[in-house]
């Protein structure tokens, strides 16, 4: 066997794999779906979770059923799972299975629950966390000097959002207000259970750059090869089958995680302004 044909054999068999763990996965979403009926939201997150655990680099926390909070006191509904970069963020709090994370830390906020959705619940579960705000007066040291403030090229960010379903279960209306959404898909006897890809925001991964570090704002000054990025598109991370099929769990660890070498490192902290929030509250009592 030529080298050529050692590589061909292994690209081939690692697509293979992707395929057979979308299969597993979709498997086990449907199993627990037909033995539980509604009352699966745990199990549900539980093996979402570990698609997720599996194609994050480890420099990421995920957190199960969290409450993300802002410095202003503003607080999202729950999450049920959060994917935050903990190398400089404490927790608000965390005792048990109760935790409030601050949204300078959270890349990427999860919903699973899609039995329970409506679209009035979901409107307001988006729009609670594209609401939270990242405050600037951060204190840190940075190579040969100390930072006071963000950093020029993290201003403020809001989370990629995602939804994680069985196709039967969610409507047109609910699936766009996500940026993207995971469809378990089980109606091909035959090849067995798929896990559907849709980006809802399309574009280039210069507005994916602003939207994940400059939310709501725009750099005080030019980003060096900023504009390098208008020709890159989260279509170009597409893997695809001989036969033209999209291997679509391969795809979305691409595009994931070139959405979170964006972010790179997370936002600098702001002890103050948290201290603040809580100090507030003395001076009203």
């Amino acid at each position: 066997m030529t080298d050529e044909m050692r590589k061909q054999k292994l690209i081939t068999n690692i697509k293979v794999n992707y395929r057979q763990v979308e299969q597993s996965i979709v498997s086990q979403l449907y199993m627990k779906h037909d033995l539980h009926g509604t009352s699966i939201g745990s199990a549900r997150e539980d093996i979402w979770g570990q698609l997720f655990d599996m194609i994050i680099p480890k420099k990421f926390v995920i957190e199960h059923s969290v409450f993300i909070i802002d410095s202003e006191g503003n607080i999202s509904s729950e999450v049920d799972l959060a994917i935050l970069d903990g190398t400089y963020t404490p927790y608000i709090f965390r005792y048990g299975r109760l935790k409030f994370i601050p949204i300078e830390a959270v890349a990427v906020v999860v919903e699973c629950k899609s039995q329970s959705l409506n679209n009035d619940g979901i409107t307001k579960w988006c729009d609670n966390l594209t609401e939270l705000k990242t405050a600037e007066n951060s204190i840190a040291r940075i190579a040969d000097r100390i930072a006071i403030g963000s950093v020029p090229t993290q201003k403020s960010t809001c989370p990629i959002q995602i939804l994680c379903a069985l196709k039967p279960e969610v409507d047109e209306k609910i699936k766009h207000k996500f940026d993207f959404v995971l469809l378990a898909v089980n109606d091909d006897v035959d090849k067995g259970g798929r896990i559907d890809i849709e980006d809802n925001t399309g574009g280039n991964l210069q507005d994916w750059f602003r939207k994940l570090n400059f939310h709501e704002t725009s750099p005080a000054k030019k980003i060096c090869n900023e504009e390098l990025l208008t020709d890159v598109e989260l279509k170009d991370y597409e893997v695809k089958d001989q036969d033209d099929t999209l291997v679509s769990l391969l795809t979305f660890n691409f595009q994931l995680n070139q959405l979170l070498m964006l972010i790179n490192n997370p936002l600098l902290f702001p002890h103050r302004a948290y201290a603040k929030l809580f100090n507030a509250e003395r001076k009203d009592s």
